[in-house]
């Protein structure tokens, strides 16, 4: 470590150690000034009122650069024309009690809605940043070949590159709102934070008083085609696909699964619905492997193909429960808060196959109309077992779903808890 610079270490041990910041927030008020801002940085002092810190799984990367002498730990971000190339928002859902709990809804405006503050030298930080770029993929160049979609220079460009306006965000976690979303006891949900971090943030139990908390995790990222003004606006019919990442399939294409097949069907899916005059809309969360991690992944992909018979639909959910101790973790409960984000009320066609999904949008206050499942022939035939897996569990049932019992027939177990 480098010799010139020094470092104050302060311990949390006491429940309200420490002072109360100059800044409360009010998670739902109606405008940014009134909640006020997030700030998490450890050199804001008395000002930080957020247990945490900014950029999400990344943080422990700046710690690494600041450890290393690559970084100043004293330096702020220049925010001189970093503000978002479109308007988004304020929306009516963000000052609605309990509809946004994950994610700081005013986290792109706050050049603008903190301008004072932070010409006074307050360490405040976007935690969303919303950009233009375009996406090029050969499923779409494929698309555009055979006649599903056409090249208007505008949405879609000669050489079958897509204009996309992007938004990335990072988790913000109100806690009391967090902890009413999966019905468990604050106190509780706070201890746990902490014991199964391996005690990463202290305050999480020391200061009671911090409501706010930036987890250690992955964000969200936003593709939208066509108008994003009129994503919430309910004369323009709206294709939205959630998306949980799969890097195995996204990026490098493993056929072990349909997530890039059902990825790209969304994109499409949005694109040709921004050319008939809608919007598109998908949402990428980072939530590999069902968000237990590509390493337990890889370990279920082991024990699925090495059992006696081989990969099979019947076993399918029980390998991931062993290995894991649970069968998902992307407890959809908080998916809804980005829907919410950008002022959507209605998803009129869902490309999605996941009640879970389906009924995490509705319990939210999100109308669905049409889900629309993937084409046959876009799954893989490594994925069959997958697909079948699914449809027994009842993932997908334009129908009514099926009962525990009858699940149980078919992978001759019980799953009462699909």
């Amino acid at each position: 470590m480098s010799s010139n610079r020094t470092s104050h270490i302060r311990l949390t041990s006491h429940p309200g150690n420490g002072s109360a910041s100059r800044f409360p927030i009010h998670w739902d008020a109606p405008t940014a000034r009134e909640r006020g801002p997030v700030i998490a940085t450890p050199n804001s002092g008395a000002d930080r009122n957020a247990v945490g810190a900014h950029g999400g799984a990344y943080s422990i990367y700046r710690a690494l650069a600041i450890s290393a002498g690559a970084m100043d730990p004293l330096v702020r971000p220049e925010l001189h024309n970093t503000h978002p190339v479109v308007s988004i928002g304020p929306h009516p859902q963000w000052s609605e009690a309990g509809k946004i709990v994950s994610l700081d809804p005013w986290g792109h405006r706050v050049a603008e809605d903190f301008a004072p503050e932070l010409a006074e030298g307050v360490d405040i930080r976007p935690t969303i940043a919303v950009t233009k770029a375009r996406i090029s993929l050969p499923e779409i160049a494929d698309a555009i070949a055979r006649g599903r979609l056409t090249v208007d220079g505008k949405i879609v460009h000669e050489g079958g590159d897509v204009a996309v306006t992007k938004a990335a965000i990072d988790p913000v976690w109100h806690l009391p709102g967090i902890a009413e979303r999966f019905e468990v006891d604050e106190t509780q949900l706070r201890r746990t934070l902490f014991e199964q971090t391996g005690g990463m943030y202290p305050e999480l139990v020391t200061r009671p008083d911090i409501a706010v908390f930036l987890p250690p995790i992955g964000g969200i990222t936003l593709y939208m085609f066509g108008d994003p003004a009129q994503l919430g606006d309910r004369r323009f019919t709206l294709t939205c696909r959630v998306h949980d990442e799969c890097n195995g399939s996204d990026v490098f294409g493993s056929d072990i699964c349909t997530c890039r097949p059902y990825l790209v069907h969304g994109i499409e899916e949005s694109v040709a619905q921004a050319q008939a005059g809608g919007t598109g809309l998908i949402v990428y969360n980072r939530k590999e492997g069902r968000a237990l991690g590509e390493v337990t992944k890889f370990l279920v992909y082991n024990a699925r193909k090495r059992q006696p018979g081989g990969d099979q639909a019947a076993t399918y959910f029980e390998r991931t429960e062993c290995v894991a101790g649970v069968q998902d973790a992307r407890f959809q409960q908080l998916m809804p808060d980005i829907i919410h984000w950008l002022g959507i009320r209605r998803i009129d066609r869902f490309v999605s196959m996941s009640n879970m999904k389906y009924d995490a949008l509705v319990k939210g206050g999100i109308e669905i109309g049409e889900r629309v499942p993937i084409p046959d022939y876009l799954v893989p035939d490594d994925a069959s077992v997958e697909m079948e897996a699914k449809k027994a569990a009842g993932y997908f049932t334009p129908e009514p779903a099926p009962t525990a019992a009858d699940l149980a027939k078919v992978v001759g177990r019980d799953l009462k808890e699909f």
